[in-house]
């Protein structure tokens, strides 16, 4: 396997890691709210399905309603935005940036690639 085949396939790694990220922080963000137990495990758990949802009808290689274009950048900016200002609101900064910077560099080598 050459050099560039090994990077790609590691992007490739490394965005379905930041996916799951996202579900992380956002699952995170709802568990750490200074609610009622039953409101924080509703954030905490239906926050992450509803993303997961958003992802598998829109986001996903396979999804029944793909989005191309322009709205598929506008929808992955919202989609994986949520991850890092999830962890913004749930004080987690240093995470928010590392998730930010990362979801930058691989989204970009992503287009790049045309993977």
């Amino acid at each position: 396997m050459t050099a560039m085949k090994t990077a790609k396939a590691a992007n490739l790694g490394v965005l379905f890691a930041i996916e799951l990220g996202v579900l992380v922080a956002v699952g995170y963000w709802g568990f750490t709210r200074d609610l009622a137990t039953p409101l924080t495990w509703l954030l905490g758990l239906g926050g992450p399905a509803v993303l997961a949802v958003l992802w598998g009808v829109c986001g996903s290689p396979k999804a029944k309603c793909k989005v191309r274009g322009a709205g598929r950048v506008g929808f992955e900016v919202v989609w994986f935005g949520a991850g890092v200002v999830a962890l913004g609101f749930a004080g987690a900064y240093d995470w928010a940036l590392v998730l930010a910077l990362v979801c930058a560099v691989s989204k970009t080598l992503a287009v790049v690639w045309r993977q």
